[in-house]
């Protein structure tokens, strides 16, 4: 019997999209490498500035604030802030220095403040995202561009890109970075004054064996997170779980809300927006805690 002829099959054409006259075609984008300024310098050159970096410091801490810092670099300064890097990779004396640069040179910045309760209460994802809003919000000129490390955030009220490493690859957002961590770091050393027991100028909140034994010894303190398994732990007088160096411990799921809708329905009073100086002692003589 001889076989049914295969039916041959039409190729399906894609729809011809249409095209623009070349005088109506925007130029193509150029992109001149320039290390770790390439992203703000190409947004500046065609007109989507200023850029603004965002960061925060003490995510992954178990005491003390969570800091949010907003940075906007002036556009000629790569040299002056050669070297500019994520603030966890420099060393405790190189973010000092970093910092007093940024903060004379940047042609605007804010840093916000959270404190421990309001960590607890909203969850420390959606209190950091919240933060990152109202840092930008707190500069004094709406940004053209928002650049955030990692993973996106909406409810800017202006375009934003999601860097990954964008606290080594941005410089705007390295910037950020240390005005977060050393604010944070300085915060810890004031509050080891006031909690000596704690070690909070050594290991700066973050949950490290020594901050866990302390803990347990004398419970937990006002400034500590009580979202944080280790912390709820300790108050109740059990050993807080073995977890690996520096991994969070916290009960925060950051897909549990939508963060436009968790951030924008509730004011935070008690968070502070600062666009001075911080009086907020020094954090030299530490070595920065653990990385978060």
């Amino acid at each position: 019997m001889a076989a049914r002829p295969v039916p041959h099959r039409r190729a399906r054409r894609r729809p011809v999209r249409p095209t623009l006259p070349p005088e109506l075609r925007p130029a193509r984008a150029v992109v001149r490498r320039s290390g770790s300024w390439t992203l703000q310098s190409t947004l500046h050159r065609h007109g989507l500035g200023p850029v603004a970096g965002v960061d925060e410091a003490g995510r992954g801490a178990c005491a003390g604030p969570l800091v949010v810092a907003a940075c906007v670099l002036r556009p000629g300064d790569a040299k002056r802030l050669e070297g500019l890097t994520d603030s966890k990779l420099l060393t405790p004396a190189a973010r000092e220095e970093y910092y007093t640069l940024i903060r004379k040179r940047a042609e605007d910045l804010s840093v916000v403040v959270i404190p421990p309760e309001e960590v607890d209460r909203r969850g420390v994802h959606i209190a950091n995202v919240e933060g990152m809003r109202r840092a930008v919000a707190g500069l004094s000129t709406v940004p053209g561009y928002v650049l955030t490390d990692g993973f996106a955030v909406r409810g800017f009220g202006t375009p934003a890109l999601a860097v990954q490493k964008g606290d080594q690859v941005a410089a705007c957002v390295a910037a950020a970075s240390v005005l977060a961590k050393v604010t944070r770091d300085r915060i810890m050393v004031e509050l080891d004054r006031e909690f000596p027991q704690y070690g909070f100028a050594e290991h700066k909140g973050y949950c490290t064996p020594v901050h866990d034994e302390a803990m347990l010894t004398h419970g937990p303190s006002r400034v500590h997170r009580y979202s944080f398994v280790n912390v709820r732990a300790a108050r109740d007088g059990i050993r807080p779980p073995v977890t690996a160096h520096g991994e969070d411990v916290f009960d925060d799921d950051p897909m549990d809300e939508d963060p436009i809708e968790a951030g924008l329905g509730e004011d935070l009073p008690e968070g502070l927006v600062h666009n001075g100086a911080l009086a907020v002692g020094s954090s030299e003589g530490s070595r920065g805690g653990v990385a978060p």
